[in-house]
């Protein structure tokens, strides 16, 4: 007794979305905390960064 291919790719994608569920608050998080530990990277480096920019700048322009 051979089953349809549509029954095959069916039944495949059900147990694919039921081993999925549990992924998607995981990488929820880790997104967020990627975004604020740049955030704060990007708060505390600023200043620098915009003096090594000025700095260059300065140097270039006659």
């Amino acid at each position: 007794m051979n089953t349809p291919p549509s029954h095959l790719l069916t039944s495949l994608l059900r147990s694919l979305d039921r081993e999925e569920r549990g992924d998607v608050p995981g990488w929820v998080m880790i997104t967020l905390m990627s975004a604020v530990l740049v955030a704060g990277l990007l708060a505390i480096a600023q200043p620098a960064l915009s003096g090594l920019f000025n700095d260059a700048i300065n140097q270039v322009a006659p």
